[in-house]
Parts: C-alpha cells; structure tokens; sequence
C-alpha cells in the first residue's frame, strides 16, 4: 500500500502567502493520472485554442462582431453579445488568460458597435441601442441573456475598475439611483414594466417595432423561422412575418417575475464592493414577491400591477400578462398557436441570490412550493406522467370565466427539481430527480460518466469548429443570433466535475457549486496547469473531491475554496481516517510531483457573506 503523508504546516518562506490563510495542505501520495484528469486538461486548452479561433474570424480589431447589426429581440444586441455568454466563465475554471482579454474588448466593442445603431419605427434605439452602456429598454429574458458574460466576468477579474462602475451604475438603474430611469417603486417594491432599462420603464403597451426593430436589406439565415439555419430569406420579404411573431407581446406595464434577474446586478455589486445597500434591496425585492406568491397560493403570479397587487393590470387575474401563465397566442411567423410561459426563467436565479446572501433555505422553500402545485396537477397517459405549463383559459388568452391547468406535456422540469436539490440537500428533493447522468454518478451509480461527458464535450467542440471552419458566410449575411451556434466553448461538464455546480438548461446567472479553485503562484482564477479536480460526492454538511497533479516532475500548488463566492466554510479535511481542522472559506494546498488525494471535506454551507475578492486579499473570514 502506497504511504499517504498529510501534514499542515505554515507556508514556507517565498512562498505566495496571503492575509488570513497560513496553512497548506500537503500531499505526498503517488497517483497514476486519471483519463478524466487528462482530459479536463486538454479540454481547457482545445476551448481556449478555439475560442481564439472564433475571435480572428469573426471579431474585427475594434472589437465589433462581424455581422449586421439590427435593434429587436429576435435577432439583436442581446444575440450578440450572448455569443460570449460563457468565456469569462470558461476564464475562472482555468483557461487561458487571452480569453478574458478577448472578453473585455469584445465587450466595450459591442456596446460601442450597438450605440452606433439607429431605428426609425421604434423610439427605443433611435439613438442607438443603449444609453450610459445600458440597453435602453428590454425585457429580462433578453436583456438577462445579453448580459451572461458580464454577469461571471467578477469571477476573474474583482479589480477590474471598468467591472466595478459598470456593475454599480446597472445595479442602481433598479435602485433609483439614476434619474433618467425611476424603473423601481420603492414604496410598493416593485419594478414598474416587464420593459426596463437605462431610459427608464416603459409604462404604455410597446408595439411589435419595438420587439422586432427595423427591417434590413439582405438575405440571411433567420434562425428563428421554421427553416432556421438551412435557408436564406430576404429580410426586407421576410419583416411581416417577424412582426408578426410579436403581434401579442404587448402587454408591459406592471412586474414581472423576470424582473427577478436584475438581482444579480446588486448581489454582484455587492460582492464586488462590499457596500449593504446592494444586499439590502436584493433582499428587499426578494421579499416582496415571496409575499406576492404567498398570496396566491404558491404561484409565482406573472403580472404585478402598479399598486403592487398580483394582477393588478388584469383585474386580479395574476396569472395574465406578457410570457405569463396564460400566455397563450398565435405566432403569425410560424402561422400556429404557441404556449410562452417564463414563470421561472428570472424566478430561480433571484430567489437563489436571496439564499446566497443570507442562508435561509426559506426561499428554497418558495421554489419547492411551486414546483409541488404543478406536480399536484399532473397526469399519467400510457404510462407516461404530464404536467400542465400553462394555467388560465386553456382555450387561449382571452378570459372567459373558467380557469385550469392546461397544456400537459412529459416535460418534468427536472432542472430546476436538480437545482433545488443542490440548494437544499434535502434527500426527499432528490426522490424527484432520476438518478442519471452528473446526480447518478455523485450518488455511486455512474462511474463512468466523468470519461464519457467529457468525451461528449469534445465532440461538440470538434463539430462546432468544424462547422465554424466550413462556414461561408459574410458580416452582410449574418445577423447576431446566427452565430451564437459558433461559439466552441464547453463549461457544462467542466463546471459540474470541477466544481461540483449546476446550471439549469446551461443559462449561466450567477455560479453555485460547492468548490471554486485559484492559482496563487499566477495570482489568478482557476486551477494551475497539470492539476484535475473531480468532485465526487456531495451531501448536506460535506463535499468529497479528488485533486491530481498530473506532472511527474514538478510540484503544483492551487488554493480550494468552499463556495464559487466564499459562502461555505471548510471545516475539516479527512483522508485514511485522519481529519484536519480547518475552520475558514479555504485552504492552500500542495501536491507533489505525480501525486494526488481524494479528500472529503467536512463544511457548513451558506455559513459566510459571499465576496468576489481572491482569497490572497482577503483576511480571516467571520462567518454570518
């Protein structure tokens, strides 16, 4: 048997030391490098490679987005910005540092590219698209998607000085704190339109040019038509149809749970900056609507009026509204009735900042509620279990005095029961989730699957390089959302091996996973070269990984830290048997040459206030 050699000891002298964190965490064992720790390797380094392919062809030296910009939802800013939504993401696990610096250009180009745009048939970018780098007025399906990147961008880059205002000056267009955008009502703590932004909310019904902006000439691939990418159509043939996608999308005065995304602005303002006020009205917010869906029932209720009642722009029927419950129409574009219900696109990550920034499981509660009303209703047809996605007037959208749940489908929504599960650790959560994939391999009955979800990355990454290589088009035939098929960035795999996280139908908001790695000799985010780490199992109160260092001639060293933001707390490490106090958010850890450990860590979840700051500018963390 080989011989296991942990010690604690403090960091020897030139060693990168750091404020609050003396202890480094040796081990000595001899490990023969595992087919998953090589190929998370290489997996970061192909998604980097790659994404530097994508940047020389479709990004020009201004940082502008080789395309043909258009104001609307279907195919504008947001797209083009969401073709970045996971390179500061795939940054903060370990790729390289050029991705993070492609970033930051691609960034300011865009806003700068954007803000050049003009529109004739809506008021909303006759100017350009955003106002004070803000998109002027959107939905937070959208405006929530365009901002992916941005949103994950503090992971790496706490100090970045360009973040931090930007960060603050978006989270204070939902805090008042900019006069030329009262979107929120302080006194009835809302926000006052599903359409909000830097020009303030919209407060009258929006026209179909506002969603869908002005035609173009041109023929491109309209992915959003019912040929998609196979065929090209000219636009300016095309716009009626477009408009009539957005011919019922009108309704936009009153709250919206999709507004709930705006949260993590402030939760991110806060990590970044540390100042209250931004906890203080994500909690403020929060709470309010927790109220609201307590009063009906357990329901998220999809319009809020304006004097801050569940329903209030539809006589009480809370259900009503603009991607609501009952939002059942008839697309013109696809000539079919379509059933559009967003109840929980902005409600799963708000109500998850709400736990990060306190602990209490009682907003998990909130989630576990709504999902039991809709599992309440299911039905079994052929031995298959349905469940309704819609609730109002099954027979469309126009109330005639009967409401139920309709629109049944086999959809279980099995992402959201997992991110429940994950927030909660309550094992009755997971009798809800089949025990497959990433959960049956964390609950012993996949081994497998590590070598296998990588695999499957790589083959994405390789088709869509491929694909991005054959491709022949041109700035003048593509418009932004074509090439959001492009990006070659892999992360979902990476961030649940990894870091032992989760993200429900790969929409990135904020990262919750238990662990989250640095390198403190490059004094940046994620894990140094050579260095595998596969989270194996989690429980409530522990979280076992395995950590390889892969090279066989030098040693490596890496910091764990419990929490993507330092919100749980390393209490001990055990291996053989053997356990180590180690009481703070985490802790310096050194493998030798070719050696490797799989450590089960002892820790208390939600324990600390989540932060942005690396762990080297940090001293000694108080728990809540």
């Amino acid at each position: 048997m080989l011989h296991r050699l942990w010690s604690l000891t403090f960091l020897a002298a030139g060693a990168m030391a750091f404020a609050g964190q003396d202890l480094t965490l040796r081990v000595n064992t001899p490990m023969r490098p595992p087919a998953w720790a090589l190929l998370e390797q290489e997996l970061l380094k192909a998604n980097s490679a790659a994404c530097e392919r994508f940047y020389e062809k479709y990004v020009d030296a201004r940082g502008y987005l080789l395309h043909t910009p258009r104001w609307g939802t279907l195919d504008g800013p947001d797209d083009a910005v969401e073709t970045f939504f996971n390179w500061t993401l795939l940054h903060a696990l370990g790729g390289k540092d050029s991705l993070l610096e492609m970033w930051r250009k691609a960034y300011d180009g865009h806003l700068l590219q954007y803000s050049e745009l003009r529109t004739t048939k809506t008021k909303l970018a006759e100017n350009g698209a955003y106002f004070n780098e803000f998109i002027t007025q959107s939905d937070w399906f959208h405006t929530g998607e365009g901002l992916r990147a941005f949103f994950l961008q503090g992971l790496s880059d706490p100090h970045d000085e360009k973040l931090i205002q930007r960060m603050k000056r978006f989270a204070g267009l939902y805090m008042n704190e900019d006069p030329d955008a009262p979107n929120y009502d302080p006194k009835h703590k809302l926000i006052r339109s599903l359409w909000t932004g830097s020009k303030g909310p919209m407060l009258h019904k929006a026209t179909v040019y506002d969603w869908v902006g002005d035609p173009v000439p041109g023929r491109f691939h309209l992915l959003h038509n019912p040929a998609g990418r196979s065929k090209m159509l000219d636009l300016m043939t095309y716009y009626p149809k477009m408009l009539a996608h957005c011919t019922e999308y009108l309704d936009s005065v009153g709250d919206h749970p999709l507004n709930l995304g705006t949260t993590i602005l402030a939760t991110n303002a806060y990590m970044l900056t540390g100042e209250q006020k931004y906890r203080d009205w994500v909690l403020e917010y929060v709470n309010a609507w927790k109220e609201r869906i307590a009063a009906t029932g357990g329901n998220v209720p999809t319009n809020v009026g304006l004097d801050g009642t569940p329903g209030g722009e539809y006589g009480g029927r809370w259900y009503k509204g603009t991607y609501g419950w009952n939002f059942t129409i008839y697309d013109g574009e696809i000539e079919q009735i379509a059933h559009r219900n967003t109840f929980d696109a902005g409600l799963f990550p708000g109500f998850a900042n709400a736990l990060l920034l306190t602990g209490d499981q009682a907003y998990i509660d909130v989630l576990r509620r709504q999902m039991d009303n809709i599992y309440a209703q299911k039905k079994v047809e052929n031995g298959r279990v349905l469940l309704p996605k819609m609730f109002g007037d099954p027979r469309g959208y126009k109330y005639v005095g009967r409401e139920e749940w309709y629109h049944y489908t086999p959809d279980l929504f099995i992402d959201r029961l997992t991110e429940i599960y994950l927030w909660s650790m309550d094992r009755r959560d997971l009798e809800r989730i089949p025990k497959e994939g990433w959960i049956g391999f964390l609950e012993g009955q996949n081994p497998d699957y590590p070598v296998r979800a990588l695999e499957g990355a790589f083959a994405r990454l390789r088709r869509t390089v491929e694909e991005m290589r054959n491709d022949e088009t041109t700035p003048g035939t593509r418009l932004a959302d074509y090439l959001l098929g492009f990006n070659p960035a892999q992360t979902d795999e990476l961030v649940e091996l990894m870091l032992g996280g989760y993200f429900s139908r790969g929409k990135l908001w904020m990262l919750h996973s238990r662990f989250r790695y640095f390198d403190p000799v490059r004094r940046r985010a994620g894990v140094p070269p050579h260095i595998g780490a596969l989270v194996e199992k989690l429980s409530a109160d522990s979280a076992t990984v395995t950590l390889v260092n892969t090279d066989p001639v030098n040693p490596t060293e890496l910091i764990v830290q419990a929490g993507a933001y330092a919100e749980h707390q390393l209490v001990s490490a055990r291996l053989d048997g053997r356990t180590i106090a180690i009481d703070r958010p985490f802790i310096h850890v050194r493998l030798e040459p070719g050696c490797g450990a799989r450590i089960e860590f002892a820790m208390r979840r939600y324990a600390n206030p989540p932060t942005l700051a690396p762990p080297w500018d940090r001293r000694r963390q108080a728990p809540r």
